[in-house]
């Protein structure tokens, strides 16, 4: 008989210890990535989520960049402040969903669900910021709104186009730093056991819910200083609707005026309702369909949707598109 006496292998526990590697140590500091596990495991859900997806981000691209294109293509709609707003409302959407959609999509067809630990917080980095921003820019555009009806005498004082730019440069610097805090606090989180993400993208409460860090300061940070950036520019919103609410009944062409607004308030209530339902609450309270659902309408249906709720019955945004296209045909 032959007895086979094997080497100790360098895989089990006892020889990795012997090496000064210790495997609790390891799932801590060596931690590498997570795995996105997305809508369903099922290719033939995938197969059909990714055409419907591809379809929804290509018409946010070219919605978006149509916007953009024609607030710059026209001097007199680049320095009309509400315009100026809406420029930047569509690079916040056109950023915000190209920082998710191009890796779910990619998920989507290849099946592979892996992201890195860097690559995750980049991608939270920037969905915080353009959120924010999102966020700050369409408080701005209230208080447009409030001054070209409460103070129409003195809305080119106010709304000069140099306070419009200090007004956007603002908005961007907040939502930068905003996001920095959120992902400076998360760099030393470790994940110790499941790196399964039950989300399509790097989300913040699925993180903190992974981690095996103390998180209540983080999530305490999350429900105050994320309150406030969420709650303080819509508050100001509300103000400027009230305003604008009482202005409206005490002139004969109040509601005219006030039609100037549909377009504002569509966007509003879709993007808080959305986003506060998401965030305003404790992470374990979440369901994974629930976040999943609600994710999507904001870095997705209503990015794609804003150029047609701020163009379909404006006038001005129609005569910008005949001139655009008038300059195109006569260069062809």
């Amino acid at each position: 008989k032959f007895i086979f006496i094997s080497r100790p292998s360098l895989e089990t526990q006892g020889g990795l210890q012997f090496l000064g590697y210790n495997p609790m140590r390891s799932n801590q500091t060596n931690f590498v990535g997570f795995i996105l596990l997305g809508f369903s495991s099922s290719p033939e859900f995938q197969g059909l989520l990714f055409p419907v997806f591809l379809c929804m981000y290509l018409l946010c691209l070219l919605g978006n960049l149509m916007i953009i294109l024609l607030i710059f293509s026209s001097a007199s709609l680049l320095h009309a402040p509400m315009y100026f707003f809406l420029c930047h409302l569509s690079l916040a959407d056109l950023g915000l969903s190209s920082t998710i959609v191009p890796q779910m999509l990619q998920n989507l067809l290849s099946h592979t669900n892996s992201i890195s630990f860097s690559g995750c917080l980049t991608q939270v980095y920037f969905f915080v910021s353009f959120c924010a921003a999102d966020n700050f820019l369409l408080a701005s555009m209230a208080y447009d709104r409030y001054v070209a009806i409460c103070c129409p005498l003195h809305y080119a004082t106010i709304m000069s186009y140099r306070f419009c730019i200090q007004l956007a440069v603002a908005s961007w610097l907040l939502a930068c730093a905003h996001s920095l805090l959120y992902v400076l606090s998360m760099c030393n989180f470790k994940f110790c056991a499941s790196r399964e993400i039950p989300h399509f993208f790097c989300d913040l409460h699925p993180l903190l819910k992974l981690s095996c860090s103390d998180t209540s300061s983080v999530e305490m940070l999350l429900v105050s200083e994320g309150t406030a950036i969420l709650l303080g520019p819509l508050v100001l919103i509300i103000l400027s609707y009230l305003f604008i609410v009482f202005k409206v009944f005490k002139i004969p062409s109040g509601l005219k005026a006030f039609s100037t607004c549909n377009a504002h308030l569509t966007t509003v209530t879709l993007f808080y309702g959305s986003l506060m339902g998401t965030y305003l609450r404790p992470s374990h309270t979440y369901s994974g369909p629930q976040l999943r659902v609600a994710s999507v309408v904001y870095t997705v249906v209503i990015p794609s949707l804003n150029p047609f709720i701020y163009s379909l019955r404006n006038s001005e945004i129609h005569m910008a598109t005949k001139k655009l296209f008038r300059k195109i045909y006569f260069l062809v």
